[in-house]
């Protein structure tokens, strides 16, 4: 360590990496993130990826980032603000500078501010913003990434292109200097990702090292490095875990734990894919994945593996959710159990691919024809995921009935520590089928109900349990296909009331964070709970009476809602789209709700709401 370097004891920092798609740039960010799971900070991440496959190298469209936050202190959001911002061309600076700190620290890649780089990111002609003094309001520290990439390969005899496709782990290995931070979790992923290529592998290691060694060059010119201490967590076996993976193996658990084969029948969406990636890998487990040609063959086939006695799931986006609802009613007629996976993104139509938006829960609702009413469940962070689609199949097996389960781009692909459980502390999943006919019953009635109005899950091909099923409006209690107007109207109001009891099984809605009354409440859903929950946290600290409550159960919503939400002077709903919660608690619980809306492909941020919510006060 150069001797004139200290070494200063901070409790937060944001850092966002960002450069061109083909910079990888979200390999360093979830590299650093692992690191920092490892050192035993609390943290959240948000990657931002361009919605073009391909955008043109150098362009604004073609920024990918990626945003860490971490702490010695519990945090839930990947912050409003950057400390650091990792540069690597022209367009990364244009496209991120208003999300840095005043004082922040620019680490910029000289490389990508050449003439072509900046006329590519729109810059003016001869501006330069590392050399005009616009800059100046930042700490700015400018390397050639590519330059020192390519010299620390000179004796390496890979080809010009293949050399500079380590430099992010130059920039990696620099920033593990700057947080004084053990290489050891980055050498060990390139060592198991590349050990059988040699060649690759020993590049990547040498630039992550001349990275690191850069920091005590001279020409570095950071007098202090940052630390940043464990976090103050509840004891236990922590891993980083993404929304995706933590959604795929709640699947698995509930399916072990329901002793149900699982069934998902999928056509891959952004931002949902990675679930049908990450399950096809668990064969050992009974797990079955079918990439269908469609949408529709998609959610049929998973209704196909339901009615024969699995559990069937398919995952979708917006988009594919409106071409599914057809098949959500047939499941919806049929009354079996089908998981259908929403990860939400910006609309309408193919609308924002690659950003979070808070989009469907209207269409979770409505977006059927007829009267086709469906449990829905939310996941409100990215470990949240495992517990919330396990409850979700729990509904879905226990009251035979389709279930939606919403989650965004934001939770899928951000990432947060969790403390996994033991497979003995997870609930049991009862599914009960029914094998024969009881003593006394001369023939099976596949509607008639029990008490809950669940109908019995007989699989095809039991002797003596023999029924029809189909789209067609049933008769109730036999099954049979009926055009009768006053029994249409029982079983749509049977089918009603079936889901509206499933709110004696789940359970009632809790304050997050807050009194149990006061002069306001935050009300949330899905990826605003970390925004809230930091906003309100901040506000209880100033003494202000004002509380947050998030709901998982969002049809039927827990019994006790309404007396929560009487119980505050006012109701603030923020929501990332123009306003869905806030309609469907209006019409249920006639208050005067107030709405914050933000619909720009990010996530509502803390700084935001403390604003808003201190306007309700006054």
């Amino acid at each position: 360590m150069s001797s004139n370097t200290s070494i200063q004891q901070i409790e937060d920092v944001v850092i966002k990496f960002a450069g061109d798609s083909g910079d990888g740039m979200q390999l360093t960010g979830s590299q650093f993130s692992n690191n920092t799971a490892l050192v035993g900070n609390d943290l959240s991440t948000f990657p931002d990826f361009p919605a073009e496959i391909r955008a043109p190298q150098g362009t604004l469209p073609g920024v990918s980032g990626f945003q860490l936050h971490f702490s010695s202190n519990r945090i839930f959001t990947p912050g409003d603000a950057c400390d650091v911002l990792v540069a690597m061309n022209a367009a990364a600076l244009k496209a991120n500078l208003k999300s840095l700190k005043k004082g922040g620290i620019i680490i910029a890649n000289t490389d990508g501010f050449d003439a072509k780089n900046l006329r590519l990111a729109n810059y003016p002609e001869g501006i330069n913003p590392l050399e005009d003094g616009s800059l100046a309001d930042y700490q700015l520290h400018t390397m050639d990434v590519t330059k020192m990439t390519r010299e620390a390969l000179k004796e390496n005899t890979m080809g010009m292109k293949e050399k500079d496709r380590a430099k992010n782990m130059f920039v990696l290995g620099f920033l593990y200097w700057l947080y004084n931070r053990s290489m050891e979790s980055t050498e060990n992923f390139l060592r198991e990702k590349f050990g059988k290529k040699p060649e690759i592998l020993d590049s990547n290691l040498k630039v992550l090292h001349a990275g690191y060694n850069f920091g005590d060059t001279v020409e570095a010119s950071f007098s202090t490095r940052f630390k940043v201490e464990k976090a103050k967590m509840e004891p236990g076996t922590y891993r980083s875990i993404t929304g995706n993976t933590a959604l795929a193996y709640g699947l698995i658990a509930a399916s072990q734990k329901a002793n149900l084969p699982l069934f998902l029948g999928t056509y891959p969406i952004t931002p949902a894919s990675d679930i049908l990636h990450e399950l096809s890998r668990y064969k050992n487990f009974g797990i079955r994945t079918f990439q269908a040609e469609d949408e529709i063959a998609g959610i049929t086939s998973a209704i196909g593996a339901s009615y024969g006695g699995h559990m069937g799931v398919t995952t979708t986006s917006g988009p594919g959710m409106a071409l599914k609802s057809e098949a959500m009613g047939l499941a919806v007629m049929l009354e079996i159990p089908l998981l259908i996976v929403d990860i939400q993104r910006g609309g309408p139509s193919t609308g924002l691919p690659t950003k979070t938006e808070q989009s469907d829960l209207l269409q979770a609702y409505y977006g059927r024809n007829g009267e086709c009413p469906m449990p829905i469940v939310a996941a409100a962070t990215p470990s949240d995921c495992f517990g919330s689609i396990y409850e979700a199949f729990r509904i879905s097996v226990q009251h035979m009935t389709p279930v939606i389960f919403l989650s965004d781009g934001y939770i899928a692909n951000g990432s947060e520590p969790w403390r996994f459980p033991k497979s003995a502390d997870l609930e049991p999943v009862k599914v009960t089928f029914k094998k024969e006919l009881a003593e006394g019953e001369e023939q099976f009635l596949p509607y008639h109900r029990d008490e809950n109005l669940v109908r019995p899950w007989a699989v095809p091909g039991t002797p003596g349990l023999e029924h029809r099923v189909g789209g067609l409006e049933k008769q109730n209690i036999t099954g049979n296909v009926s055009y009768d107007p006053e029994n249409h109207q029982l079983m749509v109001r049977i089918r009603q009331e079936k889901v509206d009891r499933i709110a004696d099984h789940i359970p009632p809605q809790q304050i997050e964070v807050g009194p149990d009354t006061g002069k306001v409440l935050v009300l949330g859903w899905g990826s605003t709970y970390g925004a809230i929950k930091s906003a309100v946290l901040d506000l209880l600290a100033e003494g202000h009476a004002v509380s947050h409550a998030h709901i998982r159960h969002l049809r039927p919503f827990p019994k006790n809602l309404g007396d929560i939400l009487h119980s505050f002077d006012k109701v603030l709903i923020p929501e990332i789209n123009n306003g869905q919660l806030i309609r469907i608690i209006r019409d249920q619980y006639l208050i005067d709700a107030q709405g914050y809306h933000k619909i720009m492909g990010v996530p509502i941020t803390r700084g935001e709401l403390v604003v808003k919510i201190k306007e309700m006060l006054a």
